[in-house]
């Protein structure tokens, strides 16, 4: 397989993994289309500056003209916070894509393939994708929760977003033999907020600790990745009633709209920042930029088992 073909690392992204230093993995849908303009980039390069301050170096995944890029320019970045022909891409969509030499943002799944084929097992994102709410009817299901049962990259990230049936989505987790890890906590947070009302299937109190457990796993070649559940900060947890009805209400107004797939999380997302009048949006940012500082710890602690 003639990789170089498809992929360009970034040459001090390239050098940090020559040398086994520690290195992490960045989406780039939530620049494209997570956040408007110029908020989605100030924020892109403020996770880029914190994961370097906490010792590790940055790697934000995208594809851009049809090569799949693992760590970008400030440039490149500000491109993907402007355009509007930029595709959100999963797993099915990376063919066409770069075939097509087109311009594409990677959700978790391929952000998490980017990572794997570079060699990058650190991944820090707001929250993963999973189990939809109706899914019992619908199958609507996160490529995320796949890629997490095959794909060795662990996922620092806020929980599950709360906008999907949590409880659904810890058993297909289960199922698939993917662990979900709670960073100082027993309860899985919910993306917006500190409480779910489920609990993780582990506890963790130290980037060492955790560090243990997954080279273990992947020493053993138990394949697939780890979601590790990291709390927003209390100060910026929103009120679990207040958001849940915020949610609710959105999910009513998406079923009527007969908005669906692929469009539903941007529209939620969106919708929701409306009616808390931009609160979510706050707390959003603030989640990422604490995932990132825990993403740069635990690949240090990562990087100092496998030296």
């Amino acid at each position: 397989m003639k990789l170089e073909n498809y992929i360009h690392i970034k040459e001090e992204v390239k050098e940090a993994l020559k040398a086994n230093k520690p290195v992490v993995a960045l989406e780039s849908t939530i620049i494209s289309h997570g956040m408007p303009y110029p908020k989605n980039v100030e924020t892109a390069l403020k996770v880029e500056s914190i994961i370097r301050e906490n010792g590790a170096i940055p790697a934000t995944i995208a594809i851009l003209n049809g090569v799949i890029k693992i760590g970008l320019t400030k440039e490149e970045i500000d491109h993907l916070g402007k355009s509007d022909n930029v595709i959100k891409a999963s797993r099915r969509d990376l063919p066409f894509i770069i075939s097509k030499k087109l311009d594409g943002a990677t959700t978790v799944a391929s952000t998490m393939i980017g990572a794997s084929l570079a060699g990058i097992k650190i991944f820090a994102t707001g929250g993963i994708g999973g189990v939809h709410r109706g899914a019992q009817q619908t199958f609507d299901i996160s490529a995320d929760l796949e890629e997490l049962s095959k794909t060795d990259v662990a996922v620092v990230c806020a929980g599950a977003k709360s906008i999907l049936d949590i409880g659904l989505t810890l058993e297909y987790l289960e199922t698939n033999g993917v662990p979900v890890v709670g960073y100082k906590t027993k309860e899985l947070p919910a993306f917006y907020t500190i409480k779910s009302g489920f609990d993780v299937d582990y506890k963790v109190d130290s980037e060492e600790e955790l560090a243990k457990a997954l080279k273990a796993k992947w020493d053993l070649e138990l394949n697939g990745g780890v979601v590790v559940a990291n709390p927003i900060p209390e100060e910026y947890s929103m009120d679990y009633d207040e958001i849940t009805k915020t949610i609710n209400d959105a999910v009513k107004e998406a079923e009527e709209n007969g908005i669906k797939g692929k469009e539903s999380t941007p529209f939620l997302l969106s919708k929701i920042k409306d009616i808390t009048k931009g609160k979510s949006l706050d707390a959003n940012i603030e989640l990422v930029y604490n995932n990132a500082r825990l993403g740069a710890k635990l690949a240090v602690e990562l990087s100092k088992l496998e030296k």
